[in-house]
């Protein structure tokens, strides 16, 4: 007895510690409840040029037999093609607090198709910002990755208080992010995700690769059936995983170096983080977004792989990708293209 005792303060020992865990948030879709989620409503492109304007619609963001799905659908089944390609002005600037746009980076709440030569973001979607936020512990979220070409799938957060500066500088986690295509390079399609964090003095100077790893199914895809995705984080670290806490993707330690020695900036740049922990920039608060994007030119999408319908460097890459439905816009079939969420949890460290 006592050799078996030891045994198990041994295991207990070693075990890593994560401390109690309290639960915050809990959506299992029964009905679609904005309580717990704000829509973001812009044409900005996310960062990325994307394709895609994000607003509050049944058409792109409902639920159903306790699923929340996120839908793309074309910009021309609203307003008509002819006013996608040229005369068409998008206001989203709104005036009440479901409707208000939530971005204006980049021409994000008010647009005219045709000015510049471009046409209007040719799709429509949703993104989800939940109304809770967590410093230190767990978020899974059970989804379905849609299967479409050029649809980009995350589930990922960001600070709700920029503490450190724009982004990157106060963080950003990706827990999951994906492509529909079935047809891709391997290793880059819908049979893989990926998990990175985003940090760096400004945006030119984000070394994401240095925390970035990717996970792709033996066989089958992510499309087949649904998945837990899940992140744990606390001061010493972070991780991400799919479907069981031991089925690693990204491990990033915090104890051993502070993200400013991890970035090697020298004194090149001024350090945002001076004066805190190692685990700054994520030392905050930060909210989960779920949304659906369309294309985009920042790199996600490599130029000469997959046929794509655009070059990344093309100041009308959006008129390359709309005048190029023929070849994608079929293998959107249905739901089957929609991001399906199944339930969402996130838990506080206590």
């Amino acid at each position: 007895m006592k050799l078996l005792a030891f045994v198990f303060f041994l295991l207990a020992t070693l075990a890593p510690i994560q401390g109690a865990e309290r639960l915050v948030f809990s959506d299992d879709f029964d009905e679609f409840d904005l309580s717990k989620w704000q829509h973001q409503i812009t044409a900005s492109g996310g960062g990325n040029w994307e394709f895609q304007i994000y607003n509050n619609n049944r058409s792109n963001s409902y639920v159903h037999d306790s699923t929340l799905f996120i839908k793309p659908t074309l910009t021309a089944d609203w307003i008509s093609d002819a006013s996608v390609r040229n005369g068409f002005t998008l206001d989203l600037w709104g005036g009440t607090p479901n409707g208000m746009c939530t971005s204006n980076a980049a021409w994000g709440c008010q647009r005219s198709s045709g000015a510049g030569g471009n046409y209007l973001n040719p799709t429509m979607s949703a993104a989800l910002r939940s109304r809770v936020s967590i410093k230190y512990g767990r978020v899974e979220v059970k989804a379905r990755v849609p299967l479409g070409d050029w649809l980009w799938p995350a589930i990922w957060m960001l600070p709700t208080w920029e503490q450190y500066g724009g982004w990157p500088a106060s963080g950003e986690i990706d827990i999951m992010e994906s492509r529909g295509n079935k047809n891709y390079q391997q290793g880059m399609g819908v049979e893989s995700v990926a998990s990175t964090l985003h940090w760096g003095p400004y945006w030119a100077q984000d070394p994401f690769s240095l925390t970035h790893a990717e996970h792709s199914l033996p066989q089958g895809t992510f499309h087949d059936s649904f998945h837990v995705f899940g992140l744990y984080w606390d001061e010493t670290g972070l991780y991400t995983y799919v479907d069981n806490d031991t089925n690693r993707i990204l491990n990033v330690n915090f104890t051993d170096a502070s993200f400013w020695d991890k970035g090697k900036w020298a004194n090149t740049f001024d350090n945002p983080w001076r004066g805190r922990g190692n685990a700054a920039p994520f030392d905050q608060e930060f909210y989960l977004i779920i949304n659906l994007a369309v294309g985009g030119v920042t790199g996600y999408w490599p130029d000469g792989v997959g046929n794509k319908p655009w070059n990344n460097g093309d100041a009308h890459a959006v008129n390359s990708f709309y005048d190029k439905i023929d070849t994608w816009y079929p293998s959107w079939q249905g739901e089957d293209a929609a991001l399906q969420i199944d339930s969402v949890k996130m838990w506080q460290k206590v």
